[in-house]
């Protein structure tokens, strides 16, 4: 087996070799600043998103030039797609979005372009409920100014919230998952998504996220094997957790940092990541079954989310507010591996 010896992206060369085989794809060919041309794609029946009524996405990007701008200027192929038109929604993620993705798949870095891209495919592959969920965001609140707990108690709730995440089953609404066949673009017909640890066992493995964060480990690391990338993963990173605009469905002036963090640490914890400084008896009582259906599905399969799913939590927030979500989750995972690498890359490099 290759291993990292021979530089910071040896082995992933040499298991991307085979690339060299295909065609390289229409974005490794540069194309000419002058020459690039912001186009909208053809209007689908039902819009760029399947969950989210056409009309709200493409009034918020279509009353916005800044959208326009950031497309022309990192897009790599000049066209607002689909995703793009979803994203704008919240306009200052997007262009950390753009940006990073820019840097990643177009400039120079360790990689050659077709191996970057054929990487990237690959990958690719109620008002009594908006209430009840206000208040107990008062309530944690209120709860945490007259006692904290332990390090004892909020190590128990982890394991508590890890254990019952691998009980979370995505496959809630099966009558609905419509089936993609992507064994053309696989060689092991079972690889997906597995659980870190199988169901029923007593002694779960847990990442410390103190011992080895994306802040004092990762950040460097990653900057140390491909230059900047970190700071743009980093601005990333920050941009969607900190995002707000301190409103709840109709109300205003809300301050959701409680929802936000439940929501990323989420998803850290389904991947067996503990904050020993996080009360994890806050993601029970803000996250109804439902949303964690909803997140694991989104996190783990999203191949098999559905408008059922998507419609069951939350009923009276904005689509906007679910959209935000969404990116909450995909960047909570894509730090969750990014810890797991780089924890692996360092203890060989040491």
């Amino acid at each position: 087996m290759n291993r990292l010896g021979s530089g910071p992206v040896g082995s992933a060369a040499a298991a991307a070799a085979a690339a060299g085989q295909y065609r390289v794809c229409g974005n490794c060919r540069k194309v000419p600043r002058q020459e690039k041309r912001v186009q909208v794609s053809p209007p689908l029946t039902r819009g760029p998103s399947a969950f989210i009524p056409e009309n709200e996405v493409m009034q918020a990007n279509g009353l916005d030039e800044r959208t326009n701008l950031l497309v022309e200027e990192y897009s790599t192929s000049g066209r607002l797609d689909n995703i793009t038109q979803v994203m704008s929604i919240h306009t200052q993620y997007l262009e950390s979005f753009l940006r990073s993705q820019f840097y990643m798949l177009r400039m120079d870095g360790p990689l050659p372009l077709p191996y970057r891209h054929y990487i990237a495919i690959m990958i690719a592959d109620s008002l009594s409920e908006l209430e009840a969920l206000m208040e107990r965001m008062k309530r944690l609140q209120e709860d945490k100014e007259d006692e904290e707990a332990s390090q004892e108690e909020m190590a128990t709730r982890f394991e508590k919230e890890k254990k019952e995440s691998l009980l979370v089953i995505s496959g809630a609404f099966d009558d609905e998952i419509v089936s993609t066949d992507v064994s053309r673009y696989v060689e092991d017909p079972g690889f997906g998504y597995k659980d870190f640890a199988r169901r029923g066992e007593d002694h779960l493995p847990t990442f410390r996220a103190q011992d080895y964060t994306w802040e004092n480990h990762g950040f460097s690391l990653v900057n140390r094997l491909y230059s900047d990338i970190g700071h743009l993963l980093d601005e990333k990173f920050r941009m969607v957790y900190n995002l707000t605009y301190n409103t709840m469905a109709t109300h205003e002036d809300v301050d959701t940092t409680t929802l936000r963090r439940a929501l990323f640490n989420y998803v850290h914890c389904m991947y067996g990541i503990r904050y020993d400084d996080y009360d994890y008896g806050e993601v029970n009582q803000l996250l109804e079954r439902s949303l964690k259906v909803y997140i694991k599905t989104v996190t783990c399969y999203p191949e098999r989310t559905t408008k059922r799913m998507y419609d069951s939590y939350w009923r009276q927030f904005k689509h906007s507010e679910k959209v935000h979500v969404n990116l909450l989750l995909m960047e909570a995972r894509m730090q969750a591996e990014l810890l797991y690498a780089l924890r692996a890359i360092t203890r060989h490099l040491t």
